[in-house]
């Protein structure tokens, strides 16, 4: 689950003193900052980034309803109200310092978009109510933090965690937004298990529609993309990282086979390759089965001879298609590329395996076979 980082800048200072916090949040990729009204455009000069002020304003996205005690969150309610039906999202923002007012962010979070939570002496405990109580709830909990370690606290909270936190990063300085964001980039990474497979079959099957995977990022040797015929089996198809003989390394493409085939996402979730397109999250894996997050730049859809691969395990026979060329790879067990060019039977590729079946891309328990 990515969390959110909303970053506050709305202190009784000059523009200019607090400006550089808003830059730091824009260039670490926080996901709103928090300023006066008349500075929402003011910071949306210095970036793409979601505004959140105390009230509506040109460039208000977010308004940010505050209270400190039970009777001023009962007001607060009426106000979410006429504000979502003039279309605005609400975020309300709660001073978590008696049990009373737990009781009251609850309620208020029953209504609002966002509940910003915080609480004195970074106490743990009202957030763990509020995560149990509202975990059914639309709404979005973010806890009020100072610093990176609190952030990381907050989203281990009753293992769940929060959404995300509103960071007050006035005594660390801008700094400390990047760590903020880096801590919670490093929670979003994945384990997953790989393990080896037996080739079968290695044959050409004729002319089709394959899919290069172009992302913001770059990949290194032993990492790449998961990607198969079916679900329960995807592949480990090798980035373009290598050198050739024939093209230049392209270390943030991985040229990931026919249109039809299934690509992992973050979150456990699946896409057909035909689905993806530039701004999807995808899943970047390494041969040790460590993950991170990838964002698709750029998709390109070509036609060219293909190859299909069947693998078996334990019984089960496992499918994709590649394009036949020397520089597409699949990983071995040994964690090494192998060219699908050099591929032939008895030759053990890794694989990701699951058990459970999909519906629209959400793994589910279910009977289900594919051919």
């Amino acid at each position: 689950m990515r969390r959110l980082v909303w970053v506050r800048a709305d202190w009784d200072e000059p523009w200019e003193r607090r400006k550089p916090f808003v830059s730091a949040a824009i260039e670490a990729g926080a996901d709103a900052v928090l300023v006066k009204p008349k500075e929402a455009q003011d910071a949306l000069k210095l970036g793409a980034i979601t505004v959140a002020a105390g009230e509506p304003a040109p460039g208000v996205r977010v308004v940010v309803l505050s209270a400190r005690s039970a009777a001023e969150v009962e007001k607060m309610l009426k106000q979410v109200e006429r504000l979502h039906q003039d279309g605005k999202k609400v975020a309300v923002l709660i001073e978590v310092a008696s049990k009373e007012l737990e009781r009251a962010a609850v309620m208020a979070g029953k209504s609002a978009d966002f509940l910003v939570a915080v609480t004195p002496d970074w106490r743990v405990i009202p957030l763990e109510n509020l995560i149990a109580e509202l975990q059914r709830a639309e709404v979005k909990v973010l806890a009020g933090v100072k610093d990176a370690a609190e952030a990381k606290v907050a989203a281990e909270t009753l293992e769940v965690g929060t959404a995300g936190v509103l960071l007050d990063p006035r005594e660390r300085g801008p700094g400390e937004v990047k760590k903020v964001c880096e801590t919670f980039e490093r929670l979003t990474l994945e384990r997953l298990e790989l393990v080896s497979a037996k080739v079968k079959t290695v044959r050409p099957v004729g002319t089709g529609d394959r899919a290069c995977v172009d992302t913001t990022s770059l990949m290194s040797i032993g990492e790449g993309m998961l990607v198969g015929s079916q679900a329960s089996g995807l592949f480990l198809v090798h980035s373009e990282t290598l050198p050739s003989e024939f093209v230049e390394p392209r270390p943030f493409r991985v040229n990931a086979g026919a249109v039809h085939a299934y690509i992992r996402l973050p979150r456990g979730k699946t896409k057909y390759m035909s689905e993806l397109g530039a701004g999807d999250e995808v899943l970047i894996v390494s041969a040790r089965g460590d993950a991170r997050v990838g964002v698709v730049g750029r998709v390109k859809i070509e036609r060219r001879p293909l190859l299909l691969v069947e693998v078996e395990r334990e019984g089960e026979v496992y499918r994709t298609l590649l394009q036949n060329a020397e520089t597409i790879n699949l990983v071995g067990k040994d964690g090494k590329p192998i060219s699908v060019a050099k591929l032939k039977p008895g030759d053990e590729v890794l694989l990701h395996v699951e058990r459970a079946g999909r519906h629209f891309g959400v793994k589910v328990e279910e009977t289900l076979v594919e051919k």
